[in-house]
C-alpha cells in the first residue's frame, strides 16, 4: 500500500515532510518547482515507491533531472496529474469534433443560401414570357443546383453521422476519465478531493431545502499495528472490505469517500443524526462480526474493528465546522475504548 500523501499534509507530520523534501531535491540538485516539490514529495513520503525507484534510477544514469524529464514523471506517477491530461485531452478532441460538425453546417447552410437564389432567379425568369431556349436553360440551371445541393446534404449526412458517433464515443470516454478522477483507486468509492466538492454542495443544498444532514468518520482501529504485522498488501485487503461495506449501504444520495489512509467518511442528506446512527452502527458490527482471512495463506486475520465519530450539521453551519465535531466524536470514540460509535449530534465542540 503506497503512503497517502494528502493524509500526511493533514497532521504535524507535515512539517516533517517537507523539510525532508526540500532536503531530497538540494541533494537531487534539481530546481524547488512547484511541479518539482510534488514530484519529489510523492517520492520522498514512499521511498520505496516506483516513482522514488525512477528518481534514483535517472540520477544514476544522467546525475540531473530536466523540465521535460520532470514532466514525464508526473504524467506517469502523479495519478491527479495524468488524470487532469487526459480529461483535458478527452475535451480538447470534443471541442475539435464540434467544430468540425459547426463548419459542416456552416457550408450546407451557404449552399442552401446558394440554391435559394438560384430560385429566385428562375422565379423572376419564368414570369417572363420565354423562348423554349431560355426556358431549358432556366430548367436546366435548376436541375444543376438542385443536384448540387443533394450532393452537399449526402456529403453532411455521411459527416454528422460520423461525428455524432465520435463525439458520443468522446463523451463517453470523457465520462469515463472524469469519473477515474473522482475515485480512489484502491477501494472504488468517491475519493478525497470528490468528498471537498460534495460536502461543500450538499451542505448548500441542505441550507436551501431546510433538511438536516449528517456526517460520519469511520477509523479502521490498530490499523497501524496491523500493517506492521501483516504487510501491507493485506492492510489493502482489509481497506478494500471495510469499504465494500460501507459502500453497499452510502449509495446515492447518500455519499461515501475514503478519506484517507484508513478513514472513511460518510454525508447523510436529509437524514438525522439518529437515522444516521443505525446505519453506522450496523456498519460497525458486520465489520466486527467478520472473521477475515489473509488470502495469500488463508490464516486468521483476527477481529477488525472500526470506531466511528458522528454529528448532524446545525443550520448554516461552516463545513470545517460539522468535520471537526465529527473528528472529535471519533477521538471520543477512540479514547472509550474504539469499536464503537459516538454520537454528538448538534452539540458544540468540547472547549
Amino acid at each position: 500500500m503506497t503512503t497517502d500523501v494528502n493524509s500526511l499534509l493533514r497532521g504535524m507530520q507535515a512539517y516533517q515532510l517537507g523539510q525532508a523534501t526540500l532536503a531530497a531535491m538540494e541533494r537531487d540538485q534539481v530546481w524547488p518547482t512547484p511541479l518539482n516539490y510534488e514530484i519529489w514529495m510523492h517520492a520522498t513520503a514512499n521511498p520505496d515507491g516506483p516513482l522514488a525507484l525512477e528518481i534514483q534510477r535517472l540520477l544514476q544514469k544522467d546525475k540531473m533531472i530536466s523540465e521535460a524529464t520532470s514532466d514525464r514523471l508526473a504524467v506517469e506517477f502523479l495519478q491527479n496529474r495524468r488524470l487532469d491530461d487526459e480529461i483535458r485531452e478527452a475535451g480538447d478532441q470534443l471541442n475539435r469534433e464540434l467544430d468540425f460538425v459547426t463548419s459542416a453546417i456552416k457550408k450546407a447552410q451557404q449552399s442552401s443560401l446558394d440554391y435559394n437564389s438560384t430560385l429566385d432567379r428562375a422565379d423572376q425568369s419564368l414570369s417572363l414570357d420565354l423562348e423554349s431556349k431560355s426556358l431549358r436553360d432556366v430548367i436546366k440551371s435548376l436541375s444543376t443546383a438542385t443536384e448540387a445541393v443533394r450532393t452537399e446534404n449526402r456529403s453532411l449526412e455521411e459527416m454528422l453521422e460520423r461525428s455524432t458517433s465520435e463525439v458520443q464515443r468522446l463523451q463517453f470516454h470523457l465520462e469515463q476519465v472524469r469519473r477515474e478522477a473522482s475515485t480512489d483507486a484502491l477501494t472504488t468509492l468517491n475519493n478525497r478531493k470528490s468528498f471537498d466538492d460534495a460536502i461543500v454542495h450538499l451542505c448548500e443544498q441542505a441550507d436551501a431545502t431546510g433538511q438536516p444532514l449528517s456526517f460520519a468518520v469511520i477509523d479502521i482501529d490498530f490499523f497501524k499495528k496491523f500493517n506492521d504485522t501483516w504487510g501491507h498488501q493485506t492492510g489493502d485487503q482489509v481497506i478494500r472490505f471495510v469499504a465494500s461495506v460501507i459502500g453497499r449501504v452510502a449509495e446515492t444520495p447518500r455519499f461515501a469517500a475514503r478519506y484517507g489512509g484508513e478513514e472513511f467518511c460518510i454525508i447523510f442528506p436529509d437524514e438525522s443524526a439518529a437515522a444516521a446512527e443505525t446505519i453506522v452502527e450496523g456498519i460497525r458490527d458486520e465489520i466486527s462480526t467478520r472473521m477475515l482471512k489473509r488470502r495469500s495463506t488463508t490464516e486468521d486475520l483476527g477481529m477488525i474493528t472500526v470506531s466511528v465519530g458522528l454529528a448532524q450539521r446545525t443550520p448554516k453551519e461552516p463545513v470545517h465546522s460539522i468535520i471537526d465535531r465529527a473528528d472529535a466524536a471519533l477521538y471520543a470514540s477512540k479514547r472509550n475504548g474504539r469499536n464503537r460509535v459516538t454520537n454528538v449530534g448538534t452539540a458544540p465542540l468540547a472547549q
